[in-house]
Order: C-alpha cells, then sequence, then structure tokens
C-alpha cells in the first residue's frame, strides 16, 4: 500500500523497531466480521460456529451477505472485528440508561442495545441529517426497542441530560489512520493538519459529552486512528481539565495492547486505556479509553418530555384489537401518536423542547382510516416464539416477499395481519386476504436475491 509520506516518517519515528512490522500490516488484508443478536433464536450453526472474537463472545470473524435472510432479519449485524472492542469495553448493565453520542451508521448502537436486553434507555445520536437515516434503519433492523433517535449536535444535547447518563460513548470523528487498510480513500484526505483539525473537534465533543455523564458513571471514549494527537494526548488532556473523571483498566485480550505515555505528557494513568494495531492483533486500528466520573451530586432535572400526543379513544380500540390478535403476549408502554404514527416510548423523558427528537421510540404502525396497520420496525422487534399470530414461509416466499411481491398460499389460515417468519426469523408483516399474502416489506428497503 502506498502509505502518504508524512504518515511512514512519523510512526518510523513513534514506533522505532516496531514501526517495520506495523507498515508492512498495512499490504495484508483486512477481516471482516460479524455480531449475532442475542434476541435471536435458531440462527444456524454456519453462523455461530465461526471463529469468536476473543473479547466478544457475540462477535464472529467471517462476511454474511446484506441480501441474505440473516441480515435482512436483524439476526446479525456486519462489523469490523476491532471495532467490536468498543461496546465491550462499555458493556452496559441491564437497565442503564446510555447515550451514543456520534451513532452512524449503528454498529456499536446495536451492540449497546445487546448489552441492554431491552431495558434502560438508549440514546442514540448523529448530527448529519442523511447519515441519522441510515442510524434509525440499522437501530429498526436490529429490532431495538428502548432507543430514542436525536438528530443534534453534542452541545444541543448537553443541556437537555446533565449528569445523567449511566455510560456515554464517544466515537469520535477522526482522521481514519486505522482504516487506511480497509477504506484506502481514507488516505487521500489525510495529512498532520487534518489530525490536528480532528483533535480540535473532539476536545469541543468532549466538553459537551462529558457534561451528561452522571457522577460514578463512565465515559468510552475512541476513535480509529493511531494519531496521539487524538488518542493518548486527547485523554491527558481531559485528565487535566476535567478534575472529576479518571481513567480506568480496560481488559486487553486477544492482542490489544497498552496505551502509550510515552506518545502524551508521560502519566502512566494512560496506560490503561487500550490500542489495538494490526500488527498486533486481528482487526484495524483503533483507541479506546474508558473514563469514570467521581461520585458526588448531579442536577436536578425539571420538566417532562412531551413527545407526541395520548390516543384517542378509536385509536387506542384499533391498536387494542391489532395487539391481542397479533402480539400475544408482547406488551408495549407509554403509548403515543406522532400525526397518524403511532410509538412506543421506552422511559419518561426530560424536556426535550430544544433537541431534535428524529424516533421518539419503537415504531409501531400507521393509524389510517378505520384501521391500524403495523410497521416494519414492530415485526423486527417481535419474537416468533411470543406472537400469537406467525406464519411460517419459504426461502422462496422470502424471495419474494423482500422484491416486494405478493405469494400465494396452499393453504390459507384466517384472514388478517401474520408475522411472517423464515428460518426462525421474523421479517416483516403480511396480510392474509385469501390465498393471497399482501406485501407490506417497505419500498425504500426492497432488493433481488439472486443467489439460490
Amino acid at each position: 500500500m502506498n502509505l502518504p509520506d508524512d504518515f511512514v516518517t512519523k510512526y518510523q519515528r513513534l514506533l522505532g523497531t516496531e514501526a517495520a512490522a506495523f507498515l508492512a500490516s498495512f499490504d495484508t488484508p483486512s477481516l471482516s466480521g460479524y455480531r449475532v443478536n442475542p434476541t435471536h433464536h435458531d440462527l444456524p450453526t454456519t453462523l455461530t460456529a465461526a471463529p469468536t472474537v476473543a473479547y466478544e463472545p457475540l462477535g464472529h470473524f467471517g462476511s454474511v451477505s446484506g441480501r441474505s435472510l440473516m441480515h435482512q432479519s436483524g439476526a446479525v449485524y456486519s462489523q469490523e472485528p476491532s471495532a467490536m472492542f468498543v461496546g465491550a469495553t462499555a458493556a452496559p448493565k441491564v437497565g442503564e440508561r446510555v447515550l451514543d453520542l456520534c451513532a452512524a451508521p449503528g454498529g456499536k448502537t446495536t451492540h449497546l442495545a445487546s448489552y441492554l436486553q431491552g431495558t434502560g434507555l438508549l440514546v442514540t445520536n448523529e448530527i448529519n441529517r442523511k447519515r441519522v437515516k441510515v442510524l434509525a434503519e440499522n437501530v429498526e433492523r436490529f429490532g431495538v426497542p428502548n432507543a430514542v433517535i436525536f438528530n443534534d449536535a453534542p452541545e444541543q444535547l448537553s443541556p437537555v441530560f446533565p449528569d445523567y447518563f449511566d455510560k456515554v460513548l464517544v466515537d469520535a470523528p477522526c482522521s481514519g489512520e486505522g482504516m487506511f487498510r480497509k477504506d484506502p480513500a481514507a488516505m487521500t484526505y489525510w495529512s498532520l493538519d487534518y489530525v490536528n483539525d480532528c483533535a480540535a473537534r473532539q476536545r469541543d465533543i468532549l466538553t459537551e459529552a462529558l457534561k451528561m455523564v452522571k457522577p460514578g458513571g463512565q465515559l468510552i471514549y475512541s476513535t480509529c486512528t493511531f494519531a496521539p494527537e487524538e488518542d493518548e494526548q486527547m485523554m491527558a488532556w481531559v485528565l487535566q481539565n476535567f478534575p472529576e473523571f479518571h481513567l480506568v483498566p480496560i481488559q486487553k485480550v486477544g492482542g490489544v495492547v497498552d496505551a502509550r505515555p510515552e506518545w502524551a505528557d508521560g502519566n502512566p494513568e494512560l496506560a490503561k486505556a487500550a490500542r489495538l494495531f494490526p500488527h498486533l492483533m486481528q482487526g484495524e486500528g483503533h483507541f479506546v479509553a474508558k473514563l469514570e466520573r467521581d461520585t458526588g451530586d448531579a442536577h436536578e432535572l425539571r420538566g417532562s418530555a412531551t413527545l407526541g400526543q395520548a390516543l384517542t379513544r378509536d385509536q387506542q380500540k384499533l391498536w387494542q384489537d391489532f395487539a391481542d390478535q397479533v402480539l400475544g403476549q408482547a406488551t408495549f408502554t407509554n403509548l403515543v401518536t406522532v400525526k397518524d404514527q403511532l410509538f412506543a416510548l421506552p422511559v419518561t423523558l426530560p424536556d426535550l423542547k430544544h433537541a431534535h427528537v428524529f424516533r421518539p421510540g419503537l415504531h409501531l404502525g400507521v393509524f389510517k382510516k378505520n384501521r391500524f396497520e403495523p410497521a416494519y420496525a414492530l415485526a423486527l422487534a417481535s419474537d416468533p416464539q411470543v406472537v400469537s399470530r406467525s406464519l411460517t414461509i419459504t426461502a422462496d416466499q422470502w424471495r419474494a416477499w423482500v422484491h416486494g411481491d405478493t405469494f400465494t398460499l396452499t393453504t390459507a389460515p384466517e384472514k388478517g395481519w401474520y408475522l411472517l417468519v423464515c428460518a426462525g426469523q421474523p421479517v416483516g408483516f403480511g396480510k392474509v386476504v385469501g390465498n393471497t399474502v399482501k406485501n407490506f416489506f417497505p419500498k425504500g428497503l426492497r432488493f433481488t436475491v439472486y443467489d439460490h
């Protein structure tokens, strides 16, 4: 790989005798990986028996097609192996309040969701309007029921959630040096000045993010760059300017090593952070640090969010009729409507009048004239073993379904809505009319499966 001259010179100076192996690693193949969704059952052994990533039991080496049943149903999420170390380091506990501040496209958000197991609150945010749509699609596909999605800058969120979260994840926008092997295009905009520009932006982001960590809570900071200016030096800056925070040790396995205090101010505490080098482990370059806030007093949040409207009596009946008929034991609370769309909010939130909420919770469906249509998101968040109305379809019927086609049944069940299930995985809601299953797969997500 034709690396930038300034990059080579910099890391020859920093790494010394280790530089040759480091630079040679850029000419070796990058590795693919995926995580399995712990809420899904009956996964094929071809997925679960693949080699496991050392620091993440849900992670495996290998690749999954974006046009496969397992991907479409949210049973798996493709993620580069070293990126899994970030979520594994955060490892939120059941019931915690968690913020993913720079979240698109959603890999780390869905990883955090696997730890929360549908409990607590997962606030996931992306400042870019186009990228937040991709984030929402991936949160939806993974079947996350407890996420609220924001489209805000950090300085807009920090006044809304002061001292609020148990865990805050800042996967910071960075110079991307760790992705050169996987994405050579990242080299085209890299320069020494760009590294410094990224570091300045990271300081701004961290200044706001630290305000949202509650006393005793943690902030996990990560980059996909090797640059000390964005890594050790960034953590040294935090320790110098935010004395209520300290670094806590990160467990290092699978070739993950200590950070390099000598690349910053020499503070030995910096070695508690972690570096992922491609010549030492199976993955791309990353840096991860875990900061913990001292215990103390927190701001008292006043007011509560007004996200949408309460259901009318007619809407409540339409929803309840559908839920009783189709969802079985699955229950949802904190129901609100936004225009004609129905959502289930995970928890009561603080006052959000100055925030931009992109999606207030799990999308349950839409009210139309005298009827309710369930949402794709609800289907992917549903457990086929819990719902009372499901319809098992074949692989060929699934191919027709994701293409947007109707299909016919040899033996038709009672008319109405059914959770469609293929190979044990939920793939959407279909409506049976006679011997036909009407297609409600979202038009913008339809695709053709070429391999049989």
